[in-house]
């Protein structure tokens, strides 16, 4: 068994972990511990408690992939419900689709009966409000550019933040699962890769799983947890693997900005977390493998802009 959380505040972890070592499937770990994320109101990348968009509403993203079948469930720009993995991971079992967004990805919420919440907290309410002031923008005047306020007001160091787990049960069996939401005062209905099976994330018990955070954007343009798990399947170790898709994006033109990517291989427990961009800090990622206790912080590598 093996799991690797990028979870920044190790809000659901042990959760995962002990899920896992009480015989259970990987994704029904991984969905478990990934609620916890959600519910972390100290976490402003995930959940209750993230950033809203433009318009100061909260839009989430998120989506889960079954290695041993390739299944996949998604949704994106999600409003009023606490927990968007769980209802990615209704999408897989209960539809013959893979996304669903906006409106129809809440219809569906209500109709599996998933938790309604708040989402927006007084807190970042209070930080919308500085960053609509400072940039001089006022939603509802209906005068001014929202493209021009998105681009203006663009912050780097919010433009990411994607929870991101990967696990290998003891059957063998590989998932992945990510939840976020999403860029700081991003333009309404954007999605960044989170929700975007081969791009934020990907499982194949074949060979192991990736997954990814930081600009979205990035991911989505370069197919990146699908190429780090081609890499595996041409039989690159973990760490080959993850050098060899980040330097694939060194040109893109967003590439200071950066993104981090995770993986595992489903031969024996391989696992690296790495960083690529000047400005996106050295990850760090709690992991665990048989015989743990519990799941331990691990430091990162941050390749730089080569």
């Amino acid at each position: 068994m093996i799991l690797l959380c990028g979870d920044w505040f190790n809000s659901g972890t042990q959760i995962a972990w002990q899920l896992l070592r009480e015989g259970k499937p990987a994704l029904e770990a991984l969905e478990q511990g990934i609620r916890a994320v959600e519910a972390n109101t100290a976490d402003e990348s995930v959940g209750r408690g993230g950033y809203p968009n433009a318009l100061g509403v909260m839009e989430l993203d998120a989506g889960v992939m079954d290695g041993r079948t390739r299944a996949s469930g998604a949704v994106g720009a999600l409003q009023g419900y606490l927990h968007p993995v769980s209802v990615a991971y209704a999408v897989m079992r209960d539809l013959p689709h893979v996304l669903l967004v906006g409106e129809g990805a809440a219809r569906f919420a209500h109709e599996i009966h998933a938790e309604r919440g708040e989402l927006l907290t007084d807190e970042m309410r209070a930080q919308w409000e500085a960053w609509r002031r400072q940039f001089n923008f006022d939603p509802a005047s209906g005068e001014q550019s929202l493209i021009d306020a998105v681009y203006r007001g663009r912050d780097p160091q919010r433009s990411g933040g994607t929870t991101i787990y990967l696990a290998q049960d003891s059957s063998g069996d590989i998932a992945a699962a990510t939840s976020t939401s999403g860029w700081a005062w991003k333009y309404p209905g954007r999605l960044g890769d989170t929700p975007i099976a081969g791009a934020g994330f990907y499982a194949d018990n074949r060979y192991g799983a990736a997954a990814c955070t930081g600009m979205g954007e990035i991911a989505i343009r370069s197919g990146l947890a699908r190429m780090t798990v081609a890499y595996l399947q041409l039989g690159r170790s973990v760490e080959e693997a993850v050098r060899e898709a980040l330097a694939d994006i060194r040109y893109h033109p967003d590439q200071n900005i950066g993104i981090t990517l995770y993986a595992i291989d489903a031969r024996g427990g391989g696992f690296v977390g790495y960083s690529y961009g000047s400005d996106h800090p050295t990850p760090h990622y709690y992991v665990a493998v048989d015989g743990d206790d519990m799941p331990v912080k691990t430091m990162g590598v941050n390749l730089g802009v080569q």
